[in-house]
């Protein structure tokens, strides 16, 4: 996906303004009543770049308090939050999220950064600035419980000690791919004011994101921390597949009105973080039983 393809997208669409929101400018002012804004304006997509925030700063704070910007330790990254599924196990579920944040690498947060900005800035006018946010979190963390699932899974049908197959998981690609996949269900909605032959192309470039990067990431052993530790494909098809869920529950209300698309994501969220945590809980049993 290309800045062009986005561009047309959020032209298609008009500006969010104040609400972020691609739905209320199917009975908001006329297209070209509001000033165009560059793609580099914050109000554009505030979601998107309070989380690009976020991500940069984590880093930046890791690096200053003396973490390696290419190689850090699995110490260091385990201390500022990355994801294991013995430490999860062990009471730290928030490692579920706080993962998210958390890069191994500039290279790392520099390609899921850039991967966040082009898709936050064509999904956000469709989801709004929470919505954006609520996505980010649950599918991120989706992606990270699933590589936790993995990895309890391997050590009970192994019948091997879980910390011999668990590994450390970090970065914000789960969320990027979650994304991807929201989009995928939310731009087949024919009801929004673009035109369809506009609305396939974009999706077909969704699509064609996410299936090469799962590829790479299938295909990709990254020389790390001492040792060779592969693309967390768990995360990324987790957050793929819950991004995905999440989308046909949203793609009724969007031309709804606000008021009403936003109970319906309040609606939709909730329910994904309760099966989430029922997962979560299922998989804390079977490590016990």
């Amino acid at each position: 996906m290309n800045r062009t393809e986005i561009e047309t997208e959020r032209k298609e669409l008009g500006e969010p303004g104040s609400t972020g929101f691609a739905v209320e400018h199917v009975t908001g002012p006329a297209k070209g009543q509001r000033p165009e804004r560059s793609e580099w304006d914050v109000r554009s997509a505030p979601a998107t770049y309070a989380l690009l925030a976020v991500n940069i700063a984590v880093f930046v704070w890791m690096v200053l308090h003396g973490v390696s910007s290419m190689r850090p330790t699995q110490g260091e990254l385990m201390h500022y939050g990355a994801n294991n599924a013995v430490a999860v196990l062990q009471g730290e579920w928030y490692r579920l999220v706080t993962a998210t944040f958390v890069h191994i690498g500039v290279i790392h947060i520099a390609t899921n950064m850039w991967c966040l900005w082009n898709l936050g800035l064509l999904g956000e006018p469709l989801l709004g600035p929470w919505g954006m946010v609520a996505v980010y979190v649950l599918t991120g963390a989706a992606g990270n419980l699933l590589s936790l699932a993995w990895d309890v899974g391997t050590a009970y049908f192994a019948q091997v000690p879980l910390d011999t197959v668990a590994g450390i998981g970090a970065g914000a690609s789960g969320a990027v791919f979650g994304i991807a996949g929201i989009l995928i269900v939310l731009l087949s909605n024919q009801k929004l004011p673009i035109p369809w032959s506009e609305l396939k192309r974009l999706r077909t470039s969704v699509m064609r994101f996410a299936g090469i990067n799962l590829v790479i990431g299938m295909s990709t052993v990254l020389p790390e921390l001492g040792s060779f530790v592969r693309i967390d494909n768990c995360a990324h098809i987790g957050g793929f597949l819950s991004g995905l869920a999440l989308g046909p529950g949203l793609v009724p209300k969007m031309t709804a009105g606000r008021v009403k698309y936003l109970e319906r994501q309040r609606w939709v969220f909730l329910a994904a973080a309760l099966a989430l945590s029922l997962f979560g809980y299922w998989i804390a049993n079977l490590r016990e039983s």
